[in-house]
């Protein structure tokens, strides 16, 4: 089972060219960026920050952080499971939401959704290609998409590696697992049919890749969305 890196709220700060390596957090939270900046790889993709841009990552999701030569003064938000916010945008009072959060970090979230402006700007290089087809086929042979980019598949997965801090295959693996968790609260769709339709041997391999992934089992997810009075 995967484990879990703690994520600490609040006011923090990052030395200059800081590396996190990939980690993964059970619990969602906005990232909002004060000062400096970096890079984030990600599960859905590459993105560059800086002062006001804002990052949301869900729960289970995994990436790993490059700071700049400036480092990087954040802010750190909870964030409620039913958001509905896209996965990256600016906020116009950086400062407004570290001065609201030094008293409430619920409040500071309101006041971020109220000068919220959502962006689609991510890296479009081949491994970031290479990651939304992992996302997409989980048929996806690496050895005929490398050579479809004129790439050597050996130099494809030392470069996705590089870029990522994951292999492709862990990448996609992680990936199918969260889009089965998604499922199996988001819909009544039977776990056989989910399996089936994501690419899984069969439901066990389904399960099997859940409980690595978030410590819990299809069941349990299922019965928690039941049981949520947002279901």
């Amino acid at each position: 089972m995967m484990s879990f890196a703690k994520t600490d709220m609040g006011h923090q700060c990052h030395g200059a060219c800081q590396r996190l390596g990939r980690h993964c957090h059970d619990t969602a939270f906005a990232t909002v960026v004060l000062h400096g900046g970096y890079m984030e790889a990600g599960d859905e993709g590459r993105r560059t920050v800086e002062a006001g841009h804002v990052l949301i990552h869900h729960a289970y999701e995994s990436h790993l952080d490059c700071f700049s030569q400036k480092g990087a003064e954040l802010l750190v938000l909870p964030v409620p499971t039913d958001n509905g916010l896209p996965l990256f945008g600016t906020t116009t009072d950086p400062e407004g939401l570290l001065r609201t959060a030094r008293s409430s970090l619920p409040d500071a979230w309101h006041h971020l959704t109220e000068t919220w402006s959502s962006s689609e700007q991510r890296h479009q290089d081949w491994p970031d290609l290479l990651a939304e087809c992992l996302r997409q086929d989980a048929d996806l042979s690496l050895r005929q998409w490398a050579e479809n980019m004129g790439l050597r598949p050996e130099s494809v997965s030392r470069g996705f590696q590089r870029a990522y801090g994951s292999s492709p295959k862990a990448f996609r693996a992680s990936s199918r697992a969260r889009l089965a968790m998604q499922r199996l609260c988001g819909t009544r769709q039977s776990f056989c049919d989910i399996a089936a339709s994501l690419g899984f041997a069969d439901q066990a391999h389904m399960s099997r890749a859940v409980v690595t992934l978030t410590g819990s089992t299809p069941s349990h997810w299922r019965q928690s969305a039941s049981s949520s009075p947002a279901s």
